[in-house]
């Protein structure tokens, strides 16, 4: 039985090298998300044979993650098929991409049943177009930030900084009266996530910017650099009643990570969890590609 442990920010040293290494562009494959989402997913980790392992729990039951590191990749998954049997439960992993569904037919032909987790696909976008929203079908969201404008012309932008992020962390708290995030099971675990970001936000190395209107935080959000081209969002907040809000911190973040990361060509914005609402909002800014995810079960024999 693979000896897995909880996670802690202290393990970021150790684990960000084998991440860079596997170079994956799925969100869940980034440790600030490993430890955010630590407690709602029971997440815990194992560093076996150059290879960083992730092991978690959803409504599903006990799954892995791909490994990320470097070696024998089939030697690593005869110990993840060991640990799930002796801890007797199925041997399944979540979030596989089609480049691991490649390797794993490769080296298990047949041995895998495939699900697609729609609600788990990541939405990404090419930076340039984020930062610019140039043309036409970009026309919607240049509406919504130049009434923003309009209403709030004291507004201004700013990097999150030791200054302001307690302010920030405010205004999260705000937004989640406004939302009821303790009377939503989805909002609740997130709000849960969200206050593990703010904690630790300088350990995690977390970028982030937020909107000041009247003197008042109105919108922040945060990321970091994800693989080799893209960048993740983990987290965008603005209150509803700001028409243009969402739209402005969107545009001025993308700008800001063009300027900070010239080597940058997308922005995963995550996931829809399923969310109707937030799956219209994602899909307005119009994707450049959507980070399929499934879920693989082991059978053991050939299909």
């Amino acid at each position: 039985m693979i000896e897995f442990k909880e996670v802690e920010v202290a393990d970021k040293k150790w684990m960000d090298p084998f991440l860079a290494a596997s170079d994956m562009s799925g969100c869940h494959h980034n440790f600030t998300n490993i430890f955010a989402w630590a407690d709602n997913y029971h997440n815990r980790i194992a560093r076996v044979n150059n290879y960083l392992l992730v092991k978690g729990v959803s409504e599903l039951g006990p799954y892995y993650f791909y490994p990320s590191g470097w070696g024998d990749i089939a030697e690593i998954f005869q110990l993840l098929k060991k640990d799930a049997a002796d801890c007797g439960h199925d041997f399944v992993l979540a979030g596989i991409s089609h480049e691991n569904i490649d390797n794993m037919d490769t080296l298990f032909p047949g041995c895998f049943r495939y699900e697609e987790m729609r609600d788990s696909f990541d939405y990404v976008y090419s930076l340039e177009k984020l930062a610019e929203l140039s043309g036409r079908k970009y026309q919607a969201k240049r509406n919504h930030i130049n009434r923003f404008r309009e209403n709030y012309p004291d507004w201004r932008f700013e990097p999150i900084s030791s200054q302001n992020i307690e302010e920030c962390r405010e205004m999260n708290r705000e937004w989640c009266i406004v939302h009821k995030c303790n009377d939503d099971d989805l909002l609740k675990k997130e709000k849960c996530a969200v206050k593990r970001c703010f904690d630790h936000y300088f350990e995690l190395g977390l970028e982030g910017g937020l909107l000041r209107v009247n003197n008042k935080v109105a919108a922040y959000t945060m990321g970091e650099k994800l693989n080799s081209n893209t960048y993740v969002t983990h987290i965008e907040k603005a209150f509803n009643d700001m028409q243009g809000a969402y739209q402005m911190i969107n545009r001025q973040f993308a700008a800001l990570v063009q300027e900070k990361h010239p080597e940058i060509v997308y922005i995963n914005r995550e996931e829809d969890m399923g969310l109707e609402g937030l799956r219209k909002a994602k899909l307005s800014y119009h994707p450049v590609k959507m980070e399929e995810k499934y879920l693989a079960t082991y059978t053991g024999n050939a299909e």
